[in-house]
Order: structure tokens, then sequence, then C-alpha cells
């Protein structure tokens, strides 16, 4: 089991490194042995080993796959959202301009196009400026759609640790900045899109309607509102052509044009164009927020993880020695390598004489009977993992959990290994049914084992 660092972005490691803080947090500490030892071994700073150790744990405990699933559903999620934007821009084209039989009242289709956008892009704007960390109905609804289509049990987690991770940069803001301008401009590009394509095939007159205004106010009105369209080219009705269209459609083809090509701009100038601003500012923000990104030491889950990531004694400098049985003086290198062979046992009794004669190219890792005699020898192999390694067991003991786990941690830092079950000592048996269960076991493990001491395969790596 190893970290798949390469095949997840700097924004994911921070992510699962942060959801496994919090699921420490509520859950309490995770079996972590393994993975301390192994974030040790792979160096750095305090940052890079905590990083290490999470992206472990995560692999091993199905987070990492949690998070895949998660984001498969974000983006599914984001398909839904953008699907929806698009009808609704095409709803509201075909709403402001209707089936073409009767007039358009063109200060109606303007507000049927651009009404509900500017009511929601003003309060998304106050929400950014004076409430900060704001919560956006689209944003809540894109986060809802992305846990539920994952389909995971385990991303629950990570939804809360993304925020969390987001919020001490106040990146959330423009993360639903995105969201939300990117879906407001994909919903005004379809009603642009529509509205062109209806232009084109039918035929529309153009009115304005009032009781209570003069028609001078529309006068200023469109001219107003046509001024920065005309900047871009956009044609914009003459004063003649605005009063006229007050009592009936002109059935002039320039005053259709006119007005037609006056809303299209007012459309582009006043929806699009904004959206388009905003999405690209807020992803701007977003991208360079997230480079900014790291993890906050002072946290209480990574300050209990300093001392064991890096000891006191590694910060001065200073290595623990190795067990002595497992250096040798040869060319200063350690027994160790990469094409060495090692023998080690679990937890005999005084009943098994050990060490066994040995080959002189086979060391002797001793008997692991303690925790400490355990770290030295895993940490050891973590450096110099030998090519083969044959371990003891006695098999009138139970198999138990922590006896497995060791060998299957001890298994996956060398090259080959074999398990070598242990004879009853004279004058006693073995139980059958205990030995069967150690069978069972190791072949869950995939792991070989006998009864006989591999020595011929520890020397020469063949039986």
């Amino acid at each position: 089991m190893g970290c798949r660092v390469t095949a997840l972005t700097p924004l994911e490691n921070l992510w699962l490194t942060e959801t496994v803080r919090l699921r420490e947090e509520h859950a309490g500490p995770l079996e972590d042995l393994e993975a301390n030892r192994l974030a040790r071994s792979a160096g750095g700073d305090l940052p890079t080993r905590i990083q290490n150790r999470a992206l472990w744990l995560a692999e091993r405990d199905g987070l990492t796959s949690a998070l895949l699933h998660w984001l498969q559903g974000a983006r599914l999620a984001l398909i839904v959202l953008a699907v929806l934007a698009i009808v609704s821009g095409t709803g509201l084209a075909f709403a402001a301009l209707g089936d073409g039989q009767v007039p358009v009242n063109v200060f109606w289709a303007l507000g049927s196009l651009l009404g509900l956008n500017l009511i929601l892009l003003l309060s998304w704007s106050l929400g950014l400026l004076f409430a900060g960390e704001h919560g956006a109905s689209l944003g809540r609804l894109w986060l809802w759609l992305s846990e539920k289509l994952a389909r995971d049990a385990k991303a629950a987690q990570l939804a809360p640790a993304l925020l969390l991770l987001l919020q001490r940069k106040k990146l959330n803001r423009w993360a639903v900045g995105v969201l939300v301008n990117g879906l407001w401009l994909l919903a005004l590009l379809s009603a642009l899109a529509i509205l062109l394509m209806l232009m084109a095939t039918r035929r529309y007159g153009f009115v304005w309607e009032t009781t209570i205004l003069s028609g001078e106010t529309f006068v200023v009105v469109t001219q107003t509102l046509g001024a920065l369209p005309a900047l871009l080219g956009f044609s914009v009705p003459t004063v003649e052509m605005i009063r006229a269209s007050g009592d009936a459609a002109l059935n002039i083809e320039s005053a259709r044009q006119a007005w037609a090509a006056w809303l299209v701009g007012v459309l582009l100038v006043y929806g699009v164009l904004p959206r388009l601003t905003l999405a690209l500012f807020c992803l701007w923000r977003w991208k360079s927020g997230r480079c900014a990104l790291h993890l906050d030491l002072n946290l209480p889950g990574y300050t209990q993880l300093r001392e064991r990531l890096m000891p006191s004694s590694e910060r001065l400098g200073v290595n623990d020695p190795a067990p002595e049985q497992l250096q040798v003086a040869q060319d200063g290198t350690s027994a160790l390598d990469s094409d060495g062979a090692l023998l080690v046992a679990i937890e005999l009794d005084d009943q098994h004489p050990w060490p066994p004669k040995l080959p002189k190219t086979v060391k002797d890792a001793g008997i692991l009977d303690s925790r400490e005699s355990r770290q030295k020898l895993l940490e050891q192999m973590t450096r110099f993992p030998p090519a083969r390694l044959a371990i003891a067991c006695d098999p009138r003991r139970s198999p138990d959990r922590g006896s497995l786990a060791l060998i299957a941690e001890l298994a996956r830092n060398a090259t080959a290994t074999r398990i070598w079950l242990l004879q009853a000592p004279p004058g006693q048996a073995l139980d059958a049914e205990r030995l069967g269960d150690w069978h069972v076991a190791l072949q869950q493990l995939e792991l070989p084992f006998a009864d006989c001491a591999p020595m011929n395969w520890l020397e020469t790596g063949h039986d």
C-alpha cells in the first residue's frame, strides 16, 4: 500500500489531509504506526510529512477512492446545473419574444431577460461585500447534488473538510462566484442564442406602452440604455422611431431591425458581459488563492503529530541507531540492502532456541517481542528493504489481528516474503484447528508458508 501522491493535485492532497484531521477529531486517533514510520522515512518538512501520513491513511481507509467518487458526483452535478441553466435561458428568450403573433413590448421583454439576473447579481454582490462568507443557493445546491451523486458513504466527510480548508483563505466566495456567474453566463448566452434564432426566423414588431409615464421618459431610457451597446456597433432606434412605437408596432424594416439590435445589445452589454467579467475575475482570485493554500499547523490535530513525525532527536540532526544485529561494517553499508536476506521471529518463547544456524549471507533480526523492537526493525527495513524475508511464527499461538498486521507490514517492506511455521517443541503437539487458522489467515494475506526452515531460499533465492 502506498500514497497516490502523483495522481492527486496539490489541492486534493490538502483536501484529503484536512479530511483525515477532521475524521480523527470526531472519531478519535487512527491506527497510524505504519503511516508515521513511512512519513518519517520519506523525509521533508513537517507539512510534507503530515500530508504523506494523511495520504497513506486515506488510501488505506478508502478516503482516496471516496474523493474520486465525490469528484465524479461533482462533475455530474455541474452538468445537471449547466443543463438547467441552458433550459432556463431558452425559456427566458421564448418568454421575452413570444410566438410573434402580437407585438413585443420591448421593456417587458427586457425585464424578462434581465430582471431576475440583475436582482440576483445585486444580491450576490452585496453578499460578497458585506456578508463575506455567504452561502449562495446555487453553491449549496451543487454541494448537495455532488454528495448525492457520489453514492459513497465516506464521501460525506469530504465536503465539510473542503469548506474548512477554503475558508482559511476566504476562497469559498470565489469558488461560489465562479459557479454562480458561470451558470448565469451560460443561461444568458443560451437566451442570446435563442433570441437571435427567433429574430432570424420570425417577424417581430416592437412597441412600448405606459399609463402614467410620459413618452419622453421612454425616449430617455431607451437612448440611455443603448449608449453603451452603440459603442460596440449596435444600432439604437431614433427619437422618431421610439415615439412612433408607443402607438403601434412600426411596419418598417429599419425600425424592426433597430429595436431588435437594441434589445440584443442591451442583453449583451448589461447581462452577458458583466457575468463574463465577474466569472473571469472570480476564477483569477480562485486560482491565485488556491496556490497560497497550506496546512494550519496551529490546529490541535496537527500540533499533536509534530513529535511523532519529526522527533526532537531528528530535528537536532541525530538519528536513532539501528539494532546491532542489523549492522555490518562491510563497505559501510547496512545488511538490509536490496539484495540481502533476513530472518526474523515473532514472539517466540524459551522453548524455541534462537537464532538457528544461518548461512553467512542471511542476517538475523532477532525476536520481535516489544513495540520498540518492531519499530526499530521497520524503520531499518524502510530504509533498506531486504530482497528476501523469512518470518518465523509459533503456530501454537492464535493468529491474532496484531500479529497478522505486523506480518503484513513486514512483508510490504521486502521484495519477497515467506512464513516459517515452526514445529512444536519435543513432547508437544500442534493444535490442528489452530494450525488451520494460520493457514487460512496467511492465504488471505497471499503469503507463502511452510513448516520447514527456508534456509536454502534465503541464501540463494531458490527452493
